[in-house]
């Protein structure tokens, strides 16, 4: 039975009137956005700032959390994610924050409800630009998608047709006396006629729904709202059997890093909570791989995303850190280093802040492994001069932690060549790579002899020079962790199938992954 008109009308003028109903309290957030690296770069620096929202001004959407799906495999996604946020709505929840479960095209399931009386009573305020119907991509301010989604479902049992298969949201997430269901534009509505200037936004899809429907990403930047995606309670559509045929976290990963430089930052769950934990869906057991490149000679803030991308994407989480282009002595985003399982090193003299060294420091004394190219056989100080005020040096870090011997190389024009070390072809890092002879490109690196330890896999040499050098070798760090350097990494080596394939063989040593497939081309 419905409540009498009168009884009716007094129940939604007290829920619209009413900013919270608690004591509100504030979100203490760490806002992570994209900030391209130099104009037209395509490159971004990972940035986090920290943000107070008071818990009154903010209103958390839920966005098409469904009890079933075409996709099954994304039914049992939604279902893996619904009970930490649950968790996390209702400390938001209690903290007094206004939450509004969007449910698309079942509003007739919670038809007469308060919680959608509520919804619908909002007065319709006015607008910073008209409302869409629904929020296309827009080329004027974001990249094309960074997936294809001509087949986004990811099911490897027959697929079923791409029908309609829920009825409501999911029954994981409860709907308390205060909340709204909404739809459409009734969310800003509601929003303005509260006050709310601040929206945390999950649920599914994000390279659909979250970003395109009338209460999405999209439309709440245009009108002016402060938005946040809370990006450990999301998942998109993406099959790893489409380009850019990568795990299918790692094409959620790649989705979010789109939000974060175009639309809004994102925060994670934990952050709500107010903890360090975020959820992570069962299935995602990727390592994660920090790669950190910040050197001038041969442009591996470009072949090595590229290159990891393709040839790690199915089996690891990528991180990239790049140096900053405007000041030396610093790296935008380092923080990261300290979640990585596997660092990959490519870095030519940078002296950095105490601070920023020391995560590089803490990683190896932790028995983290370390895969290394190139310049990284001279990272972290000068050649002949010391650091500056403030900055630190690590002048011992090739022969310390690489094992190297690091003086020179020969000439730039003159060939040079590699091959696989005698007795070292069944070592796991050359599997797939032919015994015979490869042309390299770039001078050739001096590091003979290498200490004791020091397990060599290739050789290489510059043509007319009698003396070969060792390329690529492996050994454990003081700290107790897989270590694997190559001379080898100029541009040209990228073009190598052999090089890739050592690269890739190495840092699935390194994070201790199995090949278990070929890459996709």
């Amino acid at each position: 039975m419905h409540p009498p008109l009168l009884l009716r009308a007094l129940l939604l003028a007290a829920f619209l009137m009413t900013p919270a109903f608690v004591k509100a309290e504030s979100f203490f957030l760490k806002m992570r956005s994209q900030k391209e690296v130099a104009a037209g770069a395509k490159r971004y620096h990972t940035i986090t700032k920290r943000a107070e929202w008071d818990a009154s001004r903010t209103a958390v959407i839920i966005c098409d959390m469904w009890d079933d799906h075409y996709c099954r495999n994304s039914a049992r996604r939604v279902a893996e994610m619904a009970p930490r946020m649950n968790e996390v709505v209702a400390k938001a929840r209690a903290a007094g924050a206004l939450i509004i479960h969007c449910p698309s095209g079942c509003m007739n399931f919670y038809a007469g409800t308060p919680q959608r009386l509520l919804a619908q009573s909002a007065p319709k305020l006015g607008t910073t630009l008209p409302l869409e119907g629904w929020c296309h991509l827009d080329s004027t301010r974001e990249d094309e998608m960074p997936v294809k989604i001509d087949q986004p479902c990811d099911d490897t049992e027959p697929l079923r047709p791409r029908v309609r298969f829920y009825n409501r949201q999911i029954e994981t997430l409860e709907i308390a006396p205060e909340d709204a269901v909404a739809e459409m534009y009734e969310p800003f509505f509601l929003m303005k006629s509260r006050g709310i200037e601040n929206v945390l936004v999950m649920g599914v899809h994000t390279n659909f729904c979250v970003l395109g429907r009338p209460f999405g990403i999209r439309q709440l930047v245009r009108q002016g709202m402060n938005v946040a995606l809370v990006r450990d309670l999301t998942d998109s559509m993406y099959n790893p059997s489409e380009p850019p045929f990568v795990n299918h976290f790692t094409g959620n990963d790649l989705i979010l890093s789109h939000v974060e430089r175009h639309w809004c930052p994102t925060v994670t769950s934990g952050e709500i909570l107010g903890d360090e934990t975020t959820f992570r869906f069962p299935e995602d057991e990727r390592p994660h791989l920090v790669i950190v490149t910040a050197e001038d000679e041969y442009q591996t803030e470009e072949t090595l995303p590229a290159f990891a991308l393709a040839e790690l994407g199915r089996a690891f989480k990528i991180s990239v850190v790049y140096g900053d282009a405007e000041v030396r002595e610093t790296l935008p985003g380092v923080e990261v280093v300290k979640h990585a399982d596997v660092l990959l090193l490519s870095v030519r003299r940078r002296n950095l802040p105490p601070e920023q060294l020391d995560l590089f420091r803490a990683h190896l004394d932790a028995g983290k492994p370390l895969v290394a190219i190139r310049t990284a056989s001279h990272p972290f100080h000068q050649r002949d001069k010391a650091p500056g005020p403030g900055l630190d040096e690590w002048r011992d870090f090739d022969a310390s932690v690489l094992g190297g011997n690091y003086t020179g190389h020969h000439g730039n024009e003159i060939r040079t060549f590699a091959k696989v070390a005698e007795g070292a072809s069944a070592h796991p890092i050359l599997a797939r790579i032919a015994p015979e002879e490869f042309a390299t490109f770039g001078s050739l690196y001096q590091n003979t002899p290498l200490p004791a330890g020091v397990e060599i896999l290739m050789t290489g040499r510059a043509e007319g020079i009698a003396q070969p050098e060792p390329v690529a070798w492996v050994r454990t760090s003081p700290g107790g962790g897989r270590v694997f350097y190559t001379s080898l990494g100029h541009r040209g080596d990228f073009e190598v199938p052999a090089f890739r394939a050592l690269l890739r063989n190495a840092v699935h040593w390194a994070g201790g992954v199995p090949l278990l497939v070929e890459p996709k081309p």
